[in-house]
């Protein structure tokens, strides 16, 4: 185990208590020195309640989320400043930054015409020289400051005589406030706001240091030690004042850890809440829907989906119900191996259904699945929110009975009066949409008549981030489909800068003359699903006028009336249209093997995984495709990802790449990207610890599967507080 007590006295602590007016504000009440060992209680108390810190201070902590003491502690840096030590004023070279430790002479405003502008002189020096200090807009520390306080300064020495420090940070030291907290050393920067900047929180995080002792400790001691972590007090220790930045990454490792391990245990036991609730049927294959069904393919299934269907066939034979996620890449033949699983579904008396999350994408699905299906006498029904309601009825009569074996919907398959006969197997397209809360639901609805359980497939045509997240925390089970069936063409990317869009439009025009087709798809709006269609319409109109006026331009957007969408979709894929315009409603689905060229404009208004899906709409045939991006990207994650778009096609290596670039999203709720809403572990990073608290996940369950030991109670209470929508879940 770490040493504990070496750090506690990372910085050496002013003897004297601040000047602010101390312990919530009240002037009587003096500010008494923290507990030798502050309780538990402390964790849970008001942030108004540590020493010197003002109600007015309190009150803006508490509106960024900072209620408590707790709260504050775990408020981690996002970075650190390396500032080093403080160095003699003689020393200090003009041009670069630098700590000194001065006394202060003389302070005044220095008279300005700018209106708004306010500028503090003072002169200060130690013992090797002196140095004129300067501060914008403070005008508040000509009452503060006085001839002979000492000063830790940090600025820039500018050139010439006399020596000009213009001030970035400053202390007044024996305030009460740890020594070189803003000036020396590894200075953390904390997630903050114009109401309460960084070095606000930096002297409230200071003030609740001897707090840190009432954090409570939920990993057992076996933990610890096998996994060689920090106490949780250290850890926040390590956190907010690393003496190195090693220490800075040991603390930041146990919260990881600890955050990861908690994510784990519950997963795990909404597994198993799901598998001991409610069974599920067991399908046995016959081959008699399969055979037939392979037997009219015009291609040999690849080896890698011959491996998926096995691992998903085995797991459709058992009671649990299954909770696989198949992944490929686009266009890798995901949807034969679905469609073989249904087989296996039907085959074994029962239903299956098919999820998606648009209306076009599920009329999309039908086409594919009645062409695939049609060799073993299946015929899908399709339900979604515009089914005519006399039509609705008799399809929901259909499913009730079990005279309909197959459906294809949106989520209207799972809503109140949509009852199946044996529902066995739901295949849920576009997995990415849902978060594991999202899935819970999912799976709660997704019952037959009796009651029971139907096993679940996900599907997902390149792991975007929360995909990736969710598959490595453990959530579910995998089966991937690596490389793109035989007879497949390359697809070249090229990022197109504006200067060069004629060359482009004429290459799409040779690509058309020779007989292929194109897509142009059009930049995400701010403004919705109106704006959007207004933008693509405006566009179709551009280029039937003007680069394509020789050809023929269909278009396609989210606002068109869904007969209106299958007619324009409908001719492209009969090449009665040359370009399809389209705003993303073509992202996934649309199979035109004719399709050669895909132009996206704005492309930096997209995420990587959503620009590779985009890309997979062309090279379908044997015709070698090309994908020509334009954007102008105002930030370095958008140049980041569309050069990652162009230096690879494998859409793994994306999605790993657009983890790192976008976040991991939420992983218990909806959201595709941006901050995750685990705290400190990050998927990108911290894979090690994530094997590792998987296996001490699964050791806890086996010796303790309800976790009612009483070392495993402070764990059991913080899983349950992060799953807090799904009750009694370590009860199952």
């Amino acid at each position: 185990m770490r040493d504990n007590a070496r750090l506690w006295g990372s910085r050496q602590v002013a003897a004297t208590v601040d000047h602010n007016t101390p312990f919530g504000g009240d002037p009587s009440l003096a500010a008494p020195p923290p507990p030798t060992r502050p309780g538990p209680a402390w964790w849970t108390a008001p942030v108004g309640r540590l020493p010197g810190v003002r109600p007015a201070t309190a009150e803006r902590a508490t509106a960024f989320g900072l209620a408590t003491v707790g709260d504050l502690l775990l408020h981690t840096p996002v970075r650190y400043e390396r500032y080093g030590d403080a160095t003699p004023v003689s020393q200090v070279v003009p041009g670069q930054e630098a700590t000194v430790r001065v006394a202060l002479h003389s302070i005044r405003v220095v008279p300005t015409r700018r209106r708004g502008l306010v500028i503090i002189r003072a002169v200060v020096g130690d013992a090797t020289g002196r140095l004129e200090a300067t501060w914008f807009n403070q005008r508040h520390l000509v009452r503060m400051l006085a001839a002979g306080d000492e000063l830790l300064l940090r600025g820039t020495v500018g050139p010439g005589a006399p020596r000009k420090l213009t001030v970035k940070a400053h202390e007044l030291l024996g305030a009460g406030a740890s020594e070189g907290l803003h000036t020396t050393g590894l200075v953390p920067v904390y997630p903050a706001t114009e109401a309460l900047p960084s070095a606000r929180i930096r002297e409230l995080v200071d003030r609740a240091r001897p707090y840190t002792r009432s954090a409570p400790e939920r990993l057992p001691a076996w933990v610890r030690t096998r996994l060689d972590l920090m106490p949780a007090a250290d850890a926040l220790v390590a956190a907010h004042f690393p003496r190195s930045a090693g220490e800075a990454r040991e603390g930041r490792r146990r919260l990881a850890t600890e955050e990861l391990l908690e994510l784990q245990l519950g997963l795990m036991a909404l597994r198993r809440q799901e598998a001991q609730r409610r069974p599920a049927h067991r399908l046995a294959p016959t081959g008699e829907c399969s055979e037939r069904v392979r037997a009219a393919l015009p291609f040999t299934p690849t080896p890698e989906q011959e491996r998926s269907l096995r691992e998903i066939s085995r797991d459709m034979r058992e009671r649990a119900p299954m909770r696989r996620l198949l992944q490929g890449e686009v266009g890798s033949g995901k949807t034969l191996v679905a469609v073989l699983a249904i087989c296996q579904a039907v085959e074994a008396g029962c239903q299956a259904a098919v999820l998606v999350p648009t209306e076009t994408l599920a009329e999309q699905h039908l086409r594919s699945l009645d062409a695939l299906l049609a060799p073993a006498g299946l015929t899908p029904v399709l339900l979604t929110g515009k089914v005519p309601q006399a039509e609705r009825e008799r399809r929901l009569m259909a499913l009730r009975t079990g005279t309909s074996p197959i459906a294809v919907g949106t989520q209207a398959l799972l809503s109140e009066g949509v009852d199946f006969s044996r529902l066995g197997l739901l295949v849920v397209d576009e997995q990415h949409r849902f978060g594991v809360e999202q899935r819970h639901a999912l799976a709660e609805r997704a019952l037959d008549a009796a009651g029971r359980a139907a096993h679940i497939l996900y599907m997902t045509a390149t792991p975007i981030p929360r995909t990736l997240a969710l598959t490595s925390y453990g959530d579910l089970t995998v089966s991937t489909i690596r490389g793109r069936p035989a007879g497949r063409g390359p697809v070249e990317t090229r990022w197109i800068r504006e200067e060069d869009r004629e060359t482009a439009y004429a290459e799409v025009r040779e690509e058309l003359r020779a007989g292929g087709q194109a897509y142009v798809i059009c930049p995400l709006v701010e403004g919705g699903e109106a704006a959007e269609a207004k933008a693509a319409t405006q566009e179709a109109e551009r280029l039937r006028e003007g680069p394509f006026r020789e050809h023929r331009v269909g278009l396609v957007h989210g606002a068109m009336r869904a007969d209106a969408k299958r007619e324009a979709m409908a001719a492209f894929g009969a090449h009665d249209t040359d370009v399809l315009v389209a705003t993303t409603v073509v992202e996934v689905g649309i199979d035109v093997p004719n399709a050669s060229v895909i132009v996206i404009e704005g492309a930096d208004r997209f995420g990587l995984a959503q620009l590779h899906q985009l890309r997979g709409r062309v090279g379908r045939g044997s015709r070698p495709g090309r994908c020509l991006v334009f954007g102008e990207p105002a930030t370095e994650e958008g140049v980041r990802r569309l050069e990652a778009l162009t230096q690879t096609a494998d859409g793994f290596r994306l999605a790993e790449l657009d983890l790192q670039i976008r976040g991991e999203g939420s992983l218990l709720g909806v959201r595709q990207a941006g901050a995750t809403d685990l705290r400190w572990a990050r998927l990108a990073r911290d894979r090690k610890p994530l094997a590792q608290a998987r296996q001490v996940a699964r050791r806890i369950l086996r010796a303790d599967p309800h976790m009612t030991l009483p070392q495993h109670a402070p764990l059991r209470e913080a899983v349950e507080a992060r799953f807090a929508t799904i009750p009694r879940l370590m009860d199952a």
